[in-house]
């Protein structure tokens, strides 16, 4: 836990140090190519023997960003680490709808899974389907709340799946 602590504090420092808004000649706020996901929660929240706090950071390059039949796409980058030192990293896509002030995002992300002393999840690949739910707060700020299951798709010879919750503060750089 005093690890995920100190994990926490060097994030949110240089979180602190990059949160200023870029003006351009005319002062324009100058479009911001990089989005990212700080955030916290419970992994495994319905297994009382494996529940762990966890903290993560997700990236998104705007740049990326497409259009398509499914909406608007991109390609997402993260990692996250449980305070049984239980980790995560994962590469895939998600797609992001907007209502108003509300954006509706779900996901998925194959990637690597160490149980440190955590919860054996029955293989080194799984897949992590998520969905979040996060509102404009500011110019270039979002707050949210997301929900994700891991699992490794029957590839192991258990597959007993990980189920977590997270809030998240988004940020555009």
């Amino acid at each position: 836990m005093k690890f995920i602590n100190n994990l926490f504090k060097i994030c949110l420092a240089v979180f602190l140090l990059t949160i200023q808004n870029v003006y351009g000649e005319e002062n324009q706020i100058i479009e911001k190519d990089h989005e990212w996901n700080f955030y916290s929660g419970m992994f495994d929240f319905s297994d009382d023997g494996k529940r762990s706090s966890l903290f993560g950071i997700q990236h998104q390059n705007e740049t990326l960003t497409r259009e398509s039949i499914f909406g608007t796409i991109s390609p997402v980058t993260g990692f996250m680490m449980t305070a049984d030192n239980a980790t995560y990293a994962y590469t895939g896509v998600q797609a992001q709808y907007k209502v108003g002030k509300l954006n509706i995002i779900p996901s998925f992300t194959p990637g690597l899974y160490g149980e440190g002393s955590g919860k054996d999840l029955g293989h080194i690949l799984e897949f992590k389907s998520e969905v979040q739910l996060s509102i404009d707060i500011f110019s270039n700020s979002e707050l949210g709340f997301s929900y994700n299951h891991i699992s490794n798709a029957s590839l192991g010879d258990k597959n007993p799946g990980a189920n977590s919750y997270m809030f998240n503060f988004l940020k555009r750089f």
